[in-house]
């Protein structure tokens, strides 16, 4: 078997031949105008080969070839472009010696254009008889696999270029994302939402319990850090009289890797003004009722053997009675460390140290992610969290521990997160200054004391319905996709050399 070394010097040789054949390696233009492969296949898929010879048309199309048959005085490619496949059909007789022997030396990764009548052939396939064509651009390298695509997963995420050439689904989930977000943005904007752009580098972090990355900016001298959330600038537009906005960004959280985590992530987040957590859980209902509707033609999803209807309403529970149903332990009743602790002790729950949680919060948040959280596969509502865990949102007017706050969870994935806002500046500068005491102890996800949005508080906000939802894990729901890398596609692997 050639080495990589022999297989590029031989393409090289290859090249230089078409050159001194004057083949321009890398023209400049495409004639014009050319006809989409997927248009080619629609309008004549359907045709007879009969029907084909009477009307005889004429197209010209341009692509990479993907396959090569030769036969002689006569030679059968195949382009790929916009995702379709065409045969085209090369013969000696029709384009020429001179053209065919300059044609032969076309190899399966390069680029051509071809013009001609498109055919049936005695096979019955839909070819295009090409009459002239021409080259457009040289791949040295051979494309992997021979087009039976890539096996190495690795390789798929570090080569995403070559996964998409030669594998159509993730062609087909690249497409499937962009027009679930095109949906999302549709639906937002029916609905009366402004859709801004808020600072990606921000002098303070907040919005999430999340560690930041960190950056420098020379020129004002300032240490800055890649937004955790867009919350914090979203709700200072509110206070200013846009009354629903939203945003469709990136947000960067220097935390843990896996299937349902990235660093780098897209989120959806969406500020109403006069509502609360109820309208967001309606807003999240339409919003993926509707993705899936006008993307896949249906809400009704097949996923790891069961059927998930994504049509509203979904069934809401509180996070003290789905814990009380998983374990027998009532959250509220055992409302501090030590009587959880206590509560914990008959049970051996795998992922839940209750030595180790350093408030009662993050024990329930624990307790909650091991028993709860890997059940919930239908589409759900999960309400009414720890106030500690949520130090942005309104607490419950009947139990103050409490914040009126949802996750809405689909296929065992938190998919949207939600609170009626906090709009109290007393009671939101309280809890800032509960999250800096808990980041002097050692806590490095929580949330930072931001005086600027403190004084944008004591202005006034109007009771307000705010709403986070990742694009990504939605993606992953409309596509079947098991891991957040299948449908990012460009996602951060680690060092070849760590």
């Amino acid at each position: 078997m050639a080495t990589e070394a022999e297989i590029l010097e031989a393409r090289r040789k290859r090249a230089q031949q078409l050159a001194e054949r004057g083949e321009s390696l890398y023209p400049a233009r495409v004639p014009r105008p050319l006809d989409p492969l997927p248009e080619i296949l629609a309008r004549f898929g359907g045709l007879e080969a009969s029907e084909l010879e009477r009307d005889r048309p004429g197209v010209q199309v341009a692509g990479r070839i993907v396959s090569i048959r030769s036969f002689g005085k006569a030679t059968f490619a195949v382009l790929q472009a916009d995702g379709a496949r065409l045969q085209v059909w090369v013969k000696r007789d029709r384009i020429g010696p001179e053209s065919y022997e300059t044609f032969r030396l076309y190899e399966v990764g390069d680029f051509m254009w071809a013009r001609g009548l498109i055919v049936r052939t005695r096979t019955g396939e839909l070819t295009l008889d090409v009459e002239e064509l021409g080259f457009l651009a040289k791949s040295y390298r051979p494309l992997p696999e021979k087009w039976h695509g890539l096996v190495d997963v690795e390789a798929r995420y570090r080569q995403r270029y070559l996964d998409l050439l030669v594998n159509p689904e993730a062609r087909e989930i690249a497409r499937t994302r962009s027009k679930m977000v095109s949906v999302l943005r549709q639906v937002m904007d029916e609905r009366g939402f402004l859709e801004v752009e808020t600072p990606i580098l921000q002098p303070i972090y907040g919005g999430a319990n999340a560690r930041p990355f960190t950056t420098h900016h020379n020129t004002y001298e300032q240490d800055l850090f890649l937004r955790i959330s867009f919350e914090l600038y979203l709700k200072r537009l509110i206070i200013g009289g846009l009354d629903r906005v939203y945003e469709i960004g990136r947000d960067f959280r220097n935390e843990g890797v896996s299937k349902k985590h990235n660093p780098e992530f897209t989120m959806l987040e969406a500020y109403q003004a006069y509502a609360d957590y109820t309208d967001m859980m309606e807003l999240v209902e339409v919003l993926v009722a509707s993705a899936a509707e006008r993307v896949l033609g249906t809400t009704r999803l097949e996923r790891d053997g069961q059927t998930l209807e994504l049509a509203p309403p979904w069934p809401r529970h509180t996070m003290v009675e789905l814990i009380f149903n998983a374990c027998k332990i009532d959250i509220e009743k055992s409302n501090e460390l030590e009587t959880l602790r206590e509560a914990l002790r008959p049970h051996e729950i795998v992922g839940v140290d209750p030595a180790a949680a350093p408030s009662w919060a993050r024990l329930v948040d624990d307790l909650f992610s091991a028993t709860v959280e890997p059940n919930l596969i239908a589409p759900s509502f999960v309400i009414d969290y720890p106030a500690e865990l949520s130090p942005l949102a309104k607490r419950c007017a009947d139990r103050p521990a409490l914040v009126e706050r949802f996750e809405a969870f689909i296929a065992g994935m938190e998919i949207a997160n939600a609170f009626s806002e906090l709009n109290d500046p007393e009671d939101q500068r309280n809890r800032f200054e509960e999250q800096a005491k808990a980041s002097r102890a050692g806590d490095e996800e929580a949330h930072p004391l931001d005086e600027d949005f403190l004084r944008a508080l004591e202005y006034g906000m109007p009771p307000t319905g705010g709403m986070g939802m990742g694009i990504g894990r939605l993606a992953m729901i409309l596509t079947g996709a098991s891991h957040l890398r299948e449908v990012k596609l460009f996602p951060h692997l680690r060092s070849r050399n760590a």
